[in-house]
């Protein structure tokens, strides 16, 4: 069974169960894999590798829309978007840890040594390889942190 054949199942189980937190986040995402899916010339079907990406963006979606949400003082909004995120975030595969992440980084930046490249004009090269390591759940921003800090070091 696909993922996105999960996110149906558990989609006409919300409804059943009359869960609308599930209900709405499941909605938004299954939306948001057809919309990537007819938006080329040709109609196609996202692999699973693909549906995980989509709904890694529509985690950070909620996420960042839960903090815009905190910022305003809008405590009740924030709350349904974390759950909305929740509910997605089972779908995702969990992500590297903080140490695990570090070694990727510090082995990345060895191997990139290695080859001759070093220094920030290795930033890109060092951040490409980790995120292709460490999957589409892990966090840009903080491997690009990361990368920087030990290239600078």
């Amino acid at each position: 069974m696909t993922i996105k054949d999960e996110l149906k199942t558990a989609l006409t189980a919300a409804m059943r169960a009359r869960d609308e937190v599930a209900l709405s986040a499941l909605r938004q995402a299954l939306s948001a894999i057809s919309v990537v899916e007819t938006a080329g010339a040709e109609v196609v079907a996202l692999s699973d590798d693909q549906v995980l990406a989509v709904l890694a963006v529509e985690v950070r979606m909620h996420h960042e829309t839960a903090d815009a949400f905190h910022a305003a003082g809008r405590a009740e909004a924030v709350s349904s978007e974390r759950a909305e995120a929740a509910v997605l975030e089972a779908y995702l595969p969990a992500a590297l840890g903080d140490d695990e992440l570090h070694q990727l980084v510090t082995d990345e930046v060895a191997a990139a040594a290695a080859e001759g490249a070093s220094g920030m004009k290795a930033m890109g090269r060092v951040v490409s390889a980790v995120r292709a390591k460490a999957g589409t759940t892990a966090d840009g921003a903080k491997i690009a942190a990361l990368v920087k800090a030990a290239l600078a070091a």
